[in-house]
This record gives structure tokens, sequence and C-alpha cells, in this order.
């Protein structure tokens, strides 16, 4: 049996691409919290992992040749993770194609545009003094709005994001896509984003994925967000 990775972890959007994905490849995993408002990113030994000191990260005892291996980047990971198992990478070029480009999408893409809706919809006006920003808070949410009606397009066509199965590219997108609400978007006008939110929150490695360390998130402080890129 493998032994278990080692997951640098925090409940965000990011981490739980990491914490769905293993728990969806039943790879056992032991998690080591990244408490990014208390700037534990920033400590020299997470650093030796993830030099970008941003988390997730991971550290595969059983790498490629079976020797350690350690990773950032959740993109990165995903598909690290994918080519080790073999799982939800697509079976056929094409299909493969189609997963990377829609991962890309997410990590270029959706991922920042969110990332920087959330801020400045949330947090920026509760700091001290209040940043309340409108051009900045209508240019983020407007952008996630396209990103978002471009993803609708696409579940018009196929059950999930690549195509008509399951894969790494859903599970990136999964978490930042559920926070719709908190990004100040609305799903009335985007039918198949809703069906498939319903459809991947249904399954179990998604839910227990999700689950993981939860509580933290709720006791997470708004005012630690403008720390996350000082140093």
């Amino acid at each position: 049996m493998n032994q278990p990775i080692d997951l640098y972890y925090w409940p965000t959007p990011n981490g739980w691409k990491i914490s769905i994905c293993l728990e969806e490849m039943g790879l056992p995993y032991t998690t080591h919290l990244i408490n990014i408002g208390a700037g534990d990113q920033f400590d020299p030994a997470f650093l030796a992992i993830s030099p970008n000191n941003r988390m997730p990260a991971i550290t595969d005892p059983d790498g490629p040749d079976g020797a350690p291996v350690s990773i950032f980047e959740s993109g990165a990971i995903l598909q690290y993770l994918a080519r080790k198992t073999g799982k939800f990478c697509g079976a056929t070029e094409r299909e493969r194609i189609a997963v990377d480009q829609w991962l890309m999408w997410q990590m270029g893409g959706l991922g920042p545009m969110a990332g920087q809706a959330h801020h400045f919809l949330k947090y920026a006006p509760a700091m001290d003094p209040p940043n309340d920003l409108p051009y900045a808070k209508d240019r983020y949410r407007t952008e996630t709005a396209r990103l978002y009606g471009v993803l609708d397009r696409q579940l018009a066509q196929h059950e999930f994001v690549a195509g008509d199965t399951v894969t790494i590219a859903d599970f990136a997108i999964w978490g930042w896509a559920s926070l719709w609400e908190g990004q100040q978007q609305t799903l009335d006008d985007k039918p198949h984003m809703a069906r498939w939110l319903d459809t991947m929150g249904a399954r179990p490695g998604v839910q227990a994925g999700r689950a993981l360390h939860a509580d933290k998130r709720a006791g997470f402080k708004k005012d630690a967000q403008d720390r996350l890129f000082k140093r």
C-alpha cells in the first residue's frame, strides 16, 4: 500500500481542489494545516515545499521512480495525481486535451477573477479603513459573470466540464463556482451550471473534500485577507 501523501492545506477553494481529488481517487493522505490568516505560508519549512508561499502543496513519498516529490500549484498537483493514478484525466488524447484546457481556464481565469471578486466585494469594504471601490467591484463581478456564462454554455453540451465524465477540471472549478453567491452572481440564467453544481455537490468525494476542516473556515477573520500578499 502507498504511503500517505502529505497535504498542506487550508479550507479554501484552492485547497478543496486537492482534498476533493484525493478523496475521489481514494488516495491516503495526511493533512497539515497551513493557516493563511496567521501567516503559516511564510514559514521556512513550508517555503521549502511551496516557494511561492501559497497552499495547497503536497509531498508524495512514493513519487517518480519511488523517490519523494513535493509539488506546489494546485493545477500541477491535479495533473500529477491524475497521471499517477490514471484517473479523471481522460482516456484518449482528445479527452486529455479537453481536460487540460478547462483546467487552464480555471487556473488562469475563473480562480483569479472570482478570487478578486471575493476580495473587493467582501473583504476590502470591511477593512479599517474601508476600501469600498466601485470600479474594482464592478470589474471583477462582471468578469466572473462572463466566465460563468462560458461555463454554462459548455455544460449545455456536456454533463461535466470537459466532457461526459467527471475529471480533474471539475474538481478545480467546483470549489470556486460553489461560492457564486459571495461573488454576487446569479444562476437564474445559468441552468446548466446549476445542474452541474448539484451533481458535483452530491458526490461523496466532493462532500468529504469540502468538509475537511470546514470549522477552520468559519473562524477565518476577514481582516486577515490583506496579509496574504505581504512579506
